[in-house]
């Protein structure tokens, strides 16, 4: 399947009209309907239901069509890329972070990159794990930590370790000012929790470890991924919270105190991801500033490691 194939396919699919879809490409009408037959003889499916007065997608030109929006899009980022690559020569660096993966020493990791490349602007996105992946695959953006594990392929993984979770309570709750709690010490609570799409391998890795512990929590799930709106739901009493320890280190929000969980408590891998090849000066840096930090860090028994899939 050739891209020029996507793009006739999706001015036909957009338009429902051959001589529109060949005027808003320059190209003869007979030129669409061949690259048209074409795509259709090598997916083995009918794109169209055509008749003399009208064109209709049919259930796999509908599947195929929000595919090709996706492949045009990918493929307009990546010319935009190799064309900007030009003009940006490590003058800039586009991180993008799970919002639950975020550990606490990124922020340091990017000033200190940024105070070795004075010149450097380093943007910051949040957005959701697989997503951020994709986004670093079409090259929108030159890393995005995230907790693992992704979809990997054509991308590379550089490990940061594993990290714990706290549990998350109003200030008055009674478990509030202990040491640490277990899951099965919280089991009657409500579990507040971001959209599983945000963070999947976190959002699984909390379920698992309610289900080894025998207890059925009732989750109460947010509408987007902003942390600050969860812990005001927390802090009003809507429930507890289960987040990655990370979070506990950035954070310290008023109404809310952040308490070890112990015994059967989900845990994490959080890593960077950044392109497969990449010889853009920033992302050499900031991956190699993560790699000394955490080998900096004792405590993390898994240490750093580099996977290309």
């Amino acid at each position: 399947m050739e891209l020029r194939h996507i793009r006739y396919f999706v001015a036909v699919a957009e338009e429902l009209h051959f001589r529109r879809a060949a005027e808003r490409l320059h190209v003869a009408q007979p030129a669409v309907s061949e690259q048209i037959r074409k795509l259709e003889e090598e997916l083995g499916v009918r794109l169209f239901d055509r008749t003399q007065h009208k064109v209709a997608l049919t259930d796999a030109g509908a599947a195929l069509l929000t595919e090709a929006h996706r492949v045009l899009r990918h493929a307009e980022a990546a010319r935009l890329a190799a064309r900007n690559a030009i003009g940006r020569p490590g003058s800039e660096l586009r991180i993008g972070y799970v919002p639950t993966a975020l550990l606490a020493s990124i922020p340091r990791i990017v000033r200190r990159v940024g105070a070795a490349m004075p010149t450097l602007q380093t943007t910051m996105e949040p957005g959701a794990g697989v997503e951020l992946v994709d986004a670093v695959r079409a090259g929108e953006l030159d890393v995005a930590v995230v907790s693992l594990p992704v979809p990997a392929a054509g991308v590379r993984v550089t490990h940061l370790g594993d990290q714990g979770a706290v549990a998350v309570f109003p200030v008055s709750h009674a478990h509030a000012m202990k040491p640490h709690v277990s899951l099965a010490q919280i089991a009657p609570e409500r579990i507040v929790v971001l959209p599983r799409d945000v963070d999947r391998p976190f959002y699984d890795a909390v379920l698992a470890a309610c289900h080894d512990a025998g207890i059925s929590p009732t989750l109460l799930e947010m509408p987007d991924a902003q942390i600050d709106r969860m812990l005001l739901a927390v802090a009003t009493g809507n429930g507890m919270a289960v987040l990655p320890a990370c979070v506990g280190e950035r954070y310290a929000e008023a109404g809310v105190r952040f308490v070890p969980l112990h015994g059967d408590s989900p845990a994490v891998a959080a890593g960077i991801v950044s392109s497969r090849h990449s010889e853009h000066l920033p992302t050499v840096a900031f991956l190699r500033a993560a790699s000394r930090t955490v080998e900096e860090r004792p405590h993390v028994a898994s240490g750093v490691s580099t996977v290309a899939a």
